[in-house]
């Protein structure tokens, strides 16, 4: 699977020329696809009515059809998109990783997730992009928490190998397994100190300094911030109840 790391959005245009429309759009030269897609874009972009089957066509030919060089129009194509919901994922600023890294993982978990026999699920264009930008905020908020049970947990607790996941049942596993690991994570803590501590230090990345500055009405100075935390990893570590989930 060819990517292309970048894209122009569309900017908006006072008045643009309706691509003609004759026969089935499957037949229609790629090319000439892609020039429909952005030409429709430019519509929606400076909000006046536009066709969706061109992009739609577009998504058919790289998911059913598998075909490379759609693939590489519809990454180039969504690019910015792509990008803009990644930098707006809470998650984002605290992951240490570029949006161009979150944007190709964005798009492969898309892709591994929509094979040909699924297409049919997604019935028009709006659906397919709902899922996509779904792919996006997943992707960043997995590497934030991916860190976080980095941080709560030996390396060695974690078999990586036993991990990897069918693209039918993905998703859900994933959702399930991080609703746990919190589960189990909240109850070994003592107090809504330890709570904050959590919540703040493994969710938002705040360093203790930070969680002081901010809850300072709980805490009487960063050295029982420091010192909370040091002992809920101890602790957390020592679980066998989190051992075993992993």
């Amino acid at each position: 699977m060819t990517q292309m790391m970048s894209s122009a959005q569309p900017t908006a245009q006072p008045s643009i020329a309706r691509p003609s429309i004759s026969g089935d759009l499957s037949r229609m030269d790629l090319d000439a696809l892609m020039r429909s897609c952005a030409a429709e874009s430019r519509l929606f972009y400076s909000h006046q009515d536009y066709d969706p089957r061109f992009a739609y066509e577009l998504f058919r030919r790289a998911l059913v059809e598998r075909n490379e060089d759609a693939w590489e129009h519809l990454y180039q194509h969504y690019f910015q998109l792509v990008d803009h919901w990644v930098r707006r994922t809470g998650a984002f600023t605290v992951s240490g990783e570029t949006s161009d890294f979150f944007v190709s993982a964005a798009f492969t978990r898309f892709w591994r997730a929509i094979p040909a026999e699924r297409f049919s699920s997604f019935p028009n264009l709006a659906t397919l992009l709902n899922y996509l930008r779904r792919c996006a905020n997943c992707v960043v908020i997995d590497s934030a928490r991916a860190q976080s049970y980095a941080d709560l947990l030996p390396e060695e607790c974690v078999n990586w190998n036993t991990q990897k996941l069918s693209h039918a049942d993905e998703e859900a596993t994933e959702r399930v397994s991080r609703t746990e690991f919190w589960q189990l994570v909240d109850g070994l803590l003592l107090s809504e100190s330890e709570r904050v501590i959590v919540r703040c230090s493994f969710l938002l990345g705040m360093k203790p300094s930070d969680i002081f500055a901010q809850r300072s009405d709980i805490f009487a100075d960063v050295a029982e911030v420091y010192a909370l935390k040091r002992a809920i990893l101890v602790r957390l570590r020592r679980s066998p109840d989190l051992q075993g989930l992993y």
